[in-house]
């Protein structure tokens, strides 16, 4: 009652009233200094992914400007060519004769020789585009080709007055062996020169799909790879009583490195055995030419 004579309840009320603003405008005041720290945290992220970006885009545009350069110089040409039209393409390439040690015949596979390098100049990256491969060229600009033979040299590097090619490296000759692996096939040819004298060949129980039932698909895979593991002795057993001079195996190349073969290459032959086998022969006596 002395308060309210005095006027004191209006005044604390007022001071209670004041109180609340002054802790409403302190919390204000300190969500908005969580929020100018969030923000600046906020920004200093951004900087940074924009720093991030900006060096990735430059990295790209390297990337870029180097794809462009590289493919400014292309091929001059690129083809496959097998039989008669092999034949013709190496006999042009042994009709060309120059000065003594004026052609240079090179197999590369791996790091490309300074003499290949010197002699091609800015064409010489397309040499690493065409490898494992057999180039051709002559210091005055005139022959510049390069070629994948099926049968691959050990890596030289000569200096001639022709192109130095051995035709076994390309064409079917004496007596040898040519097998198709997959996972779930095998085919085996003998051949006499392009002639088929002898063949073998068998399919294996291999799964190949995985039911939604069952067992999980770590077991699915288990058992997979156990079948492939035996389809594959099995082959390796079919080669070893095969009597040749030569053996090339080709197919599946997750395979194809189980056999002691004179030669390998991948190849997408599908379908039977011997159907498989015939689109596998063509394909690994096809040469790859290109225009340097």
């Amino acid at each position: 009652m002395l308060d309210d004579l005095l006027g004191r309840t209006k005044l604390k009320e007022r001071i209670a009233e004041l109180e609340d603003e002054v802790d409403s405008l302190q919390a204000q005041l300190e969500a908005e200094n969580e929020r100018r720290s969030a923000a600046v945290s906020a920004k200093q992220e951004a900087e940074e992914r924009v720093n991030r970006l900006e060096d990735r885009i430059a990295d790209l545009e390297g990337r870029v400007d180097a794809d462009t350069e590289e493919a400014a110089v292309g091929f001059r040409h690129q083809s496959s060519v097998r039989g008669a039209r092999l034949d013709a393409v190496l006999s042009r390439l042994d009709s060309f004769y120059g000065e003594p040690e004026s052609v240079l015949t090179a197999y590369v596979d791996g790091d490309l020789p300074e003499d290949v390098r010197e002699t091609l100049g800015d064409h010489a990256p397309l040499v690493s585009r065409a490898e494992p491969c057999l180039v051709c060229a002559d210091d005055a600009g005139l022959l510049a080709v390069a070629l994948r033979p099926p049968i691959a040299p050990d890596p030289f590097v000569t200096w001639e007055d022709s192109p130095h090619i051995d035709h076994t490296w390309f064409r079917p000759s004496g007596r040898y062996a040519l097998a198709l692996v997959r996972s779930d096939v095998f085919a085996v040819g003998i051949y006499e020169g392009t002639d088929r004298v002898d063949y073998e060949g068998f399919s294996s129980n291999v799964k190949s799909d995985h039911s939604k039932g069952g067992f999980s698909q770590s077991r699915f895979e288990r058992i997979r790879d156990e079948q492939i593991a035996d389809h594959v002795e099995k082959c390796q057993a079919a080669l070893a009583d095969v009597e040749a001079d030569r053996t090339f195996v080709v197919g599946d190349r997750r395979l194809i490195d189980e056999f002691d073969a004179d030669a390998t290459a991948a190849v997408d032959a599908t379908g039977k055995p011997e159907e498989a086998l015939d689109d596998a022969y063509e394909d690994f006596w096809s040469v790859p030419v290109y225009g340097l």
